[in-house]
């Protein structure tokens, strides 16, 4: 994939999970290749990241936009500029705006050092970003896929990740003892099996369903 703009991985990672696991690999080949878009700028991930929590993909671009018409460029200096209030306006509720403005804050007083972040490890990432206001730990590995680009990110916490394992093992439940299993399997390409992963929960592969049990039924 040449485009700088989605998530890159080639033969190489392909043909290892391809290797490593039989089932993966014939999802790998059904789906063909997958284009996802990444952001290169960390600031604006962490913040964009903030606005689509608990919103619908759809609200999300829609209050996305309206903060780059308010801030122009989104950055520390223009966030700040900006202030809770304004953001606000664009659909965000008081909480998120005050978690935004918080992080700029922190970003723009040197409180927090996010140029700092690329020499630390996974778990380390996880544990700066997990210490701001408003970034738990799924937000903060879904930055590190979709911004920083690392190659070995696999999620429990995504419920999606769940879905698309139950489907393609067959599994009724996705335990952190399997999860582990398999992201030891795909480790160091987690990123790419997860791709593949999502791409089977949306419903990909036709005839391939969830293994979930359906929920009981209450007595009225």
């Amino acid at each position: 994939m040449e485009n700088s703009r989605h998530f890159q991985y080639g033969e190489q990672e392909i043909e290892y999970l391809k290797k490593k696991d039989k089932r993966l690999a014939e999802v790998i080949d059904a789906i063909g290749p997958i284009r996802r878009e990444v952001e290169d700028d960390l600031f604006t991930s962490v913040v964009h990241h903030i606005v689509g929590q608990q919103i619908s993909t759809k609200a999300q671009r829609t209050v996305w936009g309206r903060v780059v018409e308010l801030t122009g460029d989104v950055h520390a200096r223009s966030i700040l500029d900006a202030g809770v209030d304004e953001l606000q306006k664009c659909g965000l509720s008081f909480r998120k705006a005050e978690y935004i403005v918080d992080f700029a804050h922190k970003v723009h007083c040197g409180d927090f050092d996010l140029e700092g972040l690329s020499d630390k490890t996974d778990e380390e990432v996880i544990k700066e970003l997990s210490s701001l206001r408003g970034i738990g730990e799924w937000t903060a590995e879904m930055i590190l896929l979709f911004c920083m680009k690392r190659p070995d990110v696999l999620s429990y916490g995504d419920l999606a990740i769940q879905r698309g394992m139950r489907m393609i093992y067959r599994h009724r439940k996705i335990d952190r003892k399997k999860f582990e299993m398999y992201r030891r399997r795909y480790s160091p390409y987690g990123s790419t099996a997860s791709l593949y992963i999502w791409a089977v929960a949306g419903g990909a592969i036709e005839g391939l369903t969830d293994c979930a049990p359906a929920p009981k039924k209450t007595k009225r």
